[in-house]
């Protein structure tokens, strides 16, 4: 309980909401009135550019020369790439999954070509890619009659190639490198050319659409994709139906998230602070969470609905764009910085927050204190049950909320409160040793998701402010750029392999039945304010200092207008 119970700077810094989005610059905790040690929680202080509060930060990696190139794994995937090889010319070349893209076994660059040592621009060790011009990789990009880059490079040049240049322009050059690489601007185009290169253009394609189909919301990346699919499908009309299905298959999950936009922008259009809904309503008849799922278990796996949800929409590119920053090569642009979308991962840091102060609220706002007890209590069963379902963004962001200030200084509550269960993952979460017992449990539930039969079994939903802070000091930790001018391709194999895990796992169906009542109430029932969630904590339990009571004196007057 040192977590839960401390209030100096030194107890309960790993946990708190994470702080909104704002800047792209680095911050500092905010400072708090004496006594009221508030959490951290990191995500958007790491995306501001600096580290979490309170948590120790990991060594700033260098690029492991031997750890990440992974190509694809194992006999299966060896059967897919000769598969892929020996029929290209009938059809569209096969890859492997992402749980196969990335092992210890090296990135092969040979499947799928037979490109040579001397490929102008990029440099190898060990048959492994290292770095390269610019120009160059885009090259190693563009396939040709015998040659496909690997999956693994695409997806890692893909993510990548936005720190040095728009989505857009590397679609344009990819364009113009297939049209006159294959000779298809030529009106006489020999048929039997397009069959032998139009399967992997489209495949190419296709790995492009579908993984950042984000891309493809800007209107010039739409233009330059439908002209170049546009010359590939007038060869054949086996080719025009692939086209149209690759486009069709677009348009739909670019439709599907702009409802979700949507939806998002609804909720929050419409939240309001819970003292507003408090003045207006008697609390005897207000609703609270156990009223509206009195069962722990159920509860945890509708967090689970919403955290699988919110995963799914998060874009890979995502994760790059939040620390877009100047191309020290290109002083006339700032490396897609201009455009950064980082909407719906800011959407899943602000759900975090959300949940905190949800949990801050439900156990605030009751007036007795047998109440507050057993609301903590039903929260500590709900947090366990997402320990074990490998839910652990949501027990962190339950965790977080059981350490606010308000709720921590509730010593009279606590008192009735039977704790060992929190005590027990308090220590799983414990920010010590950069969050060891943490990245421990979340290894086994990875394993355990790797050889699971069933989906209950394949989620892994990480503590995600965690993840972005690692992928941070990754970003930070090592130069985009070689004083050559090379791309320093090394470091992107190592982005590409931590964020090619979180594809793996935001892809899992949720496995438990919707309960709309209950997710209802989750995403929109007002919640407290920082000010309000004070209030209601001195109301059920007195100031005991000095500080307290003159702060609680302000606050009713402010927010109740009385003295």
């Amino acid at each position: 309980m040192a977590l839960l119970r401390g209030h100096g700077a030194g107890h309960g810094a790993g946990h708190g909401p994470a702080r909104k989005l704002e800047a792209s610059v680095p911050s500092s905790p905010r400072p708090e009135a004496a006594g009221q040690g508030r959490g951290f929680l990191c995500s958007a202080s790491a995306l501001r550019g600096g580290p979490a509060a309170g948590v120790g930060s990991p060594a700033r990696p260098g690029p492991a020369r031997r750890a990440v190139r992974g190509g694809p794994a194992g006999g299966e995937a060896a059967a897919v790439s000769q598969s892929a090889c020996g029929h290209l010319q009938e059809r569209m070349p096969q890859t492997p999954p992402f749980a196969a893209m990335f092992d210890s076994s090296g990135y092969n660059r040979n499947l799928y070509q037979s490109k040579e040592d001397s490929c102008g621009g990029l440099y190898y060790h060990d048959n492994n890619l290292l770095s390269g011009s610019l120009e160059a990789l885009i090259q190693h990009l563009v396939p040709n009659v015998d040659y496909y880059p690997d999956r693994t490079y695409i997806f890692t040049f893909l993510l990548s190639s936005r720190l040095f240049m728009h989505p857009y322009e590397l679609m344009a050059k990819v364009c113009h490198l297939c049209i006159e690489q294959q000779s298809l601007s030529e009106p006489g185009l020999d048929k039997n050319r397009i069959r032998k290169i139009a399967p992997k253009i489209l495949q190419l394609l296709t790995e492009w659409t579908e993984t950042f189909p984000y891309d493809f919301r800007d209107e010039r990346m739409m233009r330059n994709l439908k002209e170049l699919a546009q010359r590939i499908a007038s060869g054949d009309e086996m080719y025009r139906k692939n086209v149209q299905q690759l486009l069709q298959n677009l348009l739909r999950k670019l439709a599907t998230v702009s409802q979700y936009e949507e939806v998002l922008a609804k909720i929050n259009a419409t939240s309001t602070d819970r003292l507003t809904v408090l003045k207006t309503k008697p609390q005897s008849i207000q609703r609270d969470i156990i009223t509206v799922c009195n069962d722990p278990y159920a509860l945890a796996q509708q967090l689970t609905h919403i955290e699988l949800e919110r995963l799914n929409y998060i874009g890979p590119e995502e994760f790059v764009q939040a620390f877009v920053q100047k191309d020290p090569l290109d002083n006339d642009k700032s490396c897609y910085g201009d455009r950064k979308k980082t909407r719906n991962l800011e959407a899943y840091v602000e759900w975090f927050n959300r949940l905190s102060y949800l949990v801050a609220t439900e156990i605030c706002m009751p007036v007795k204190k047998k109440h507050r007890a057993r609301v903590i209590e039903y929260f500590i069963d709900v947090a366990r049950e997402c320990f074990n379902i490998g839910n652990f963004n949501s027990l962190m962001a339950i965790i977080s909320g059981m350490n606010m200030s308000p709720v921590s200084r509730l010593k009279k509550t606590w008192a009735k409160v039977k704790t060992a269960k929190f005590d027990i993952l308090e220590h799983q979460m414990d920010p010590s040793s950069n969050f060891y017992n943490y990245r421990t449990a979340l290894r086994g539930a990875a394993q355990r998701s790797l050889t699971a039969h069933s989906n209950r079994e394949k989620i892994v939903i990480p503590f995600f402010s965690l993840l972005i802070k690692d992928i941070y000091f990754l970003n930070e930790g090592c130069a985009n750029r070689l004083p050559n001018g090379h791309v320093n391709f090394e470091k992107f194999w190592e982005l590409a392999k931590q964020v090619s895990e979180f594809m793996t796992w935001k892809q899992v169906e949720c496995p438990f039945e919707r309960d709309r009542k209950i997710l209802q109430y989750l995403l929109t029932i007002p919640v407290f304010s920082d000010d309000a969630l004070y209030l209601a904590s001195y109301e059920s339990e007195s100031p005991e200092n000095h500080i307290e009571k003159d702060r609680w004196k302000t606050l009713r007057s402010t927010l109740l207008g009385r003295v």
